[in-house]
């Protein structure tokens, strides 16, 4: 069960949007609860209303607003979601935790990292802050961003987690008089973007890399040097009716608006030398990656870190890169 409340017109005058929460791609048995709001309820201001879905298929999820979806979705309501097989915990082919219920340990891995692709339209934040209209059918992609930061920002550290809490979700420590998020010292700038984009591993491990895209361009995400297993596509494991492992590798997964990719990718032996062996991983799409900065890096950009075997700690949590 989820409850959502519509604070509204408690937080600005002309916040009187309804709003619904749909779970992109989750199949529900009913419609009412799907947030689709022709078919679902919309929350208007004041009200709340609360979600009932029994999860029964694991794979990569996305979540998002669905009334005036274009804009809600562009001003942040919006996240990536897991939904975990009922093989975890289970000791299959040497791993503990899944992509999927494969039966054989074929989707287990070591580490898991999200990639969430969005994008911000300048004009639209700019109207946004100064309480200007705007048509939203005018809607242009300024900027593409992974887990809502830009490169070299995807690099940083996440925000502090309060890992006891964190269960469900990444929680990020909050200040007991204000409830506002924390950071850490230095970078202020990244208070409301907590989360880091950053791949750490140990040579041979697997890492799941879990691709959602919800802006409104198509993705080429490559991992240079390094070949990705597709294990699921959609929350749909790679697998055909017959059970033929149809799983394929690739350098580059080619991710539609609303599409999201599960991927595995075993880090090669390190090289020897000091520190951790770098890899990029980035949109292939030149704007995309750029943001049409100077110097070609500032867009959907991040690197696979490969220690040697025995330099890193086990994961706190997902998306915990370890050390910096």
């Amino acid at each position: 069960k989820l409850q959502v409340t519509n604070l509204g017109l408690q937080i600005r005058p002309d916040l009187t949007d309804p709003h619904t929460l749909h779970w992109h791609g989750f199949r529900n048995v009913i419609p009412f609860f799907d947030g689709e709001p022709t078919g679902s309820v919309a929350i208007p201001t004041g009200g709340f209303f609360t979600y009932v879905y029994r999860p029964r298929d694991p794979g990569t999820y996305m979540y998002h607003c669905h009334v005036e979806d274009v804009e809600h979705v562009h001003m942040g309501m919006t996240g990536i979601v897991f939904v975990r097989p009922l093989q975890d915990g289970q000791n299959l082919g040497g791993f503990t935790k899944f992509a999927y219920n494969d039966g054989d340990g074929s989707t287990g891995y070591d580490r898991e990292f999200p990639m969430f692709l969005s994008e911000v339209w300048l004009k639209a934040r700019w109207n946004g802050a100064h309480i200007q209209e705007h048509l939203w059918a005018d809607f242009k992609a300024d900027f593409s961003l992974l887990n809502g930061r830009v490169y070299p920002d995807t690099l940083l550290p996440n925000s502090p987690i309060d890992v006891a809490a964190s269960t469900k979700s990444l929680v990020i420590q909050t200040d007991p008089d204000t409830g506002d998020l924390l950071t850490n010292p230095g970078l202020e700038h990244l208070q409301y973007q907590p989360h880091s984009a950053l791949i750490t591993c140990e040579e041979g491990e697997r890492v799941l890399l879990r691709f959602a895209n919800l802006g409104f361009r198509e993705a080429a995400m490559t991992l240079a040097g390094i070949k990705m297993r597709v294990v699921g596509r959609d929350a749909t494991p790679m697998i055909s009716r017959d059970g033929t492992d149809t799983s394929y590798y690739t350098d580059t997964i080619l991710i539609g608006a609303g599409e999201s990719f599960d991927v595995i990718f075993e880090a090669p032996a390190h090289s020897g030398g000091s520190g951790p062996d770098t890899y990029i991983l980035y949109n292939r799409r030149y704007t995309q990656v750029s943001n049409l900065t100077a110097g070609g890096a500032g867009g959907q950009r991040t690197e696979v870190r490969v220690y040697a075997s025995g330099d890193l700690g086990p994961q706190a949590h997902f998306n915990d890169a370890v050390i910096y």
